[in-house]
């Protein structure tokens, strides 16, 4: 996208808000602690976190049409932009990233190595959520990509502010999501079908419906075959060597002659953030092996393997998530996980290390995925990167937001985690991490992991660093879930059609009603889990 084709911004004020304003600040720590909370009641119950970001979105609005003094500066979007990033980085932070990893040793028996593994977690959430700040808005993961539950957020902050055309076409979005998930459609999976890459999710529904399908049609259950871990390990490895040429060619192109396309990190900028990255993430792994006493169960040679191979694995985790949420709107970060969990157990290390192996990588993916999201929607907002400075400084000020949202993440897990444990409230994938690790290593694992890696990388290498293809299907197929997959292709072959109707004008009518579609969807998904569980 050319910097002459980009919109202007909603609001154009000279100075975007700051999140330290004290009136922002206080909401922003009520908000983070209220979604802390909402996401540690969920996950342990019900195993998923949901989007609270329109919840954040919905709190914000409201509290601007509130007639008094201190709240009227709410009615600003770039303001309601913080309100809903601090609310949907707490709550991922809180479940995914902290909750999850310290249950991990406690369910191996292991209490004692909380608090190292709280350490551990918190830095490679920390690192994952610095480094998309680096990393956004350029050739890797562009701001003009799809982050589909960010337009969702946008819109609705929009149509908030504007009213209109806009707000009823978003309203009737809404009500459709809200109806299609109340009968059981995956209805976030059809507005994504409207925003993301066509390419990306044919293969993302293709992979989804073979999951669904391999065993009653072929007689295969592609999951016991280890296909998927394969594959996602094959185009994760290429999908990251492909970021890493894009970065190369990038410079040697700006060196020669001036880039067509405009964005707000250049190429210098990622390949600053990618070694910073994996500096930050050496220093943080050693951190946890000390303080977690690996220095006894490993000699110094397996130490030294196990802290570059943590570092590495959780660079390639955080491409592979982000790029599926960045064309998707979904992150297989469990699923990443377990592959990375798996290869561990293969390289023979010990019970132990493979723990904090996995909360470490675990912790990073969901923060990178949907700080992508929150900056997304900032973006939009802020008129997709038409005035840079403005941009960058919005940004930062997501990115203030993001940590304090983290900090009380963090304070909240550290101070109410015994009272999830001592009621036996665990995460449910964190069974399947302590039996994969109990239970050993197939040796004729290797073999089918190769051997699926390899389809998985041509995938990958095929469709290109945009199209990201063999990073979605193995995407859809670690997700058990057909009927999305049915739904994504539906809403492809709709797209499609009415494009061909509509013209020019298909686009942003399809944006708005495919974000209320999103929209009703995480509404519905967010009052079902909290009707479900037990506050």
């Amino acid at each position: 996208m050319t910097q002459s084709s980009r919109s202007q911004p909603t609001q154009s004020p000279t100075k975007h808000p700051r999140t330290f304003e004290p009136a922002t600040l206080v909401l922003l720590v009520l908000c983070a602690g209220v979604g802390s909370v909402i996401g540690l009641q969920i996950i342990t119950t019900l195993g998923v976190t949901p989007n609270t970001a329109l919840i954040g979105v919905l709190v914000a609005i409201a509290l601007s049409r509130v007639p008094l003094a201190v709240l009227r500066p709410f009615r600003s979007v770039h303001r309601q932009n913080l309100v809903q990033s601090t609310i949907s980085t707490a709550t991922f932070a809180a479940a995914n990233s902290l909750l999850l990893p310290i249950a991990i040793p406690v369910v191996l028996g292991r209490p004692g190595l909380v608090w190292p593994m709280l350490i551990g977690a918190g830095l490679a959430m920390l690192i994952d959520f610095v480094m998309l700040y680096w990393l956004y808005d350029s050739k890797v993961f562009p701001g003009a990509a799809a982050w589909p539950p960010g337009v969702a957020a946008a819109e609705a902050i929009k149509a908030g502010d504007e009213g209109g055309k806009r707000a009823l076409l978003l309203g009737a979005g809404t009500a459709v999501g809200l109806a299609g998930s109340w009968l059981g459609v995956p209805m976030s999976a059809f507005g994504v079908a409207f925003i993301g890459n066509v390419v990306a999710l044919t293969m993302f529904g293709v992979g989804l419906l073979a999951r669904g399908y391999s065993a009653d049609v072929f007689g295969v259950n592609i999951a016991e075959i280890y296909l998927p871990h394969g594959l996602m390990i094959g185009a994760g490895v290429v999908a990251l060597a492909q970021a890493l040429v894009v970065v190369a060619r990038g410079r040697r192109k700006d060196a020669e002659q001036p880039a067509e396309t405009s964005y707000t990190r250049d190429d210098a900028t990622v390949g600053r953030g990618l070694g910073r990255g994996f500096a930050l993430y050496v220093g943080a792994a050693v951190l946890l092996a000390v303080t977690g006493g690996l220095i006894g169960d490993l000699g110094p040679g397996r130490l030294v393997l196990w802290v570059l191979y943590a570092a590495v694995s959780c660079i390639i985790a955080e491409f592979i998530v982000g790029l599926s949420a960045m064309h998707s709107g979904w992150f297989p970060s469990f699923a990443t996980s377990l592959i990375f969990l798996t290869i561990g157990m293969l390289l023979g290390f010990p019970a132990i290390a493979l723990a904090l192996l996995v909360g470490f990588i675990a912790a990073g993916g969901p923060a990178f995925a949907d700080a992508g999201y929150d900056f997304k929607a900032g973006w939009l907002l802020r008129g997709r990167g038409a005035d840079p400075a403005f941009e960058l400084a919005g940004r930062r000020q997501q990115l203030f937001a993001g940590l304090i949202g983290m900090a009380v993440a963090a304070a909240v897990v550290a101070l109410t985690y015994r009272v999830y444990f001592d009621r036996d409230l665990f995460p449910p994938i964190v069974q399947v991490y302590a039996k994969t690790i109990q239970a050993g290593v197939d040796p004729g694992l290797i073999g089918k992991l190769l051997l699926w890696a390899v389809p998985g990388a041509i995938i990958q290498l095929l469709g290109g660093p945009k199209r990201q293809m063999g990073i979605l299907l193995a995407t859809g197929t670690l997700i058990v879930n057909p009927i999305a997959g049915w739904t994504v292709l539906a809403g492809i072959v709709l797209r499609i059609a009415y494009r061909r109707w509509k013209g020019a004008d298909a686009e942003s009518q399809m944006t708005i009603a495919a974000a209320g579609f999103i929209a009703g969807d995480a509404l519905w998904g967010f009052g079902n889990s909290v009707f479900k569980t037990k506050f």
